[in-house]
């Protein structure tokens, strides 16, 4: 059974840092393609960062310069840095995996099978 769990998450006010962390189980995660979404209330969720079996990344232009998306691949552990945060950032972050896509990182939903809990991540002015 595929398993993701955040972690990393809280409040922080704007210009702060946040590290967010996704152990996986059961699944290689690490081998293929992963990505970061996040869901602002209110709003449909969005994808945030991805990254490929190579380590290629994607971001969301939103985000470019600010976050940085790596892994670790023997621990099977994705990250998520959170750099010069800002009040619009705010929203609950999920870690997903696709199930075999090795490149190029995608941002697109439905190309992930398998999706975490989520782990809250609020900023204040």
């Amino acid at each position: 059974q595929v398993q993701l769990v955040e972690s990393g998450g809280g409040s922080v006010q704007a210009g702060g840092s946040l590290r967010l962390s996704c152990v996986a189980s059961g699944y290689t995660a690490t081998s293929y393609c992963m990505g970061w979404f996040r869901q602002a209330p209110g709003k449909e969720r969005e994808g945030v960062a991805g990254i490929d079996r190579i380590g290629v990344t994607k971001y969301a232009d939103s985000v470019k310069g600010r976050f940085t998306i790596s892994r670790d691949n023997a621990k099977n552990i994705l990250f998520l840095q959170l750099n010069s945060l800002k009040p619009e950032d705010t929203g609950l972050y999920y870690c997903a995996a696709t199930n075999g896509r090795l490149y190029p990182p995608t941002l697109v939903q439905i190309e992930y099978s398998f999706w975490g809990q989520g782990t809250q991540v609020t900023v204040s002015s």
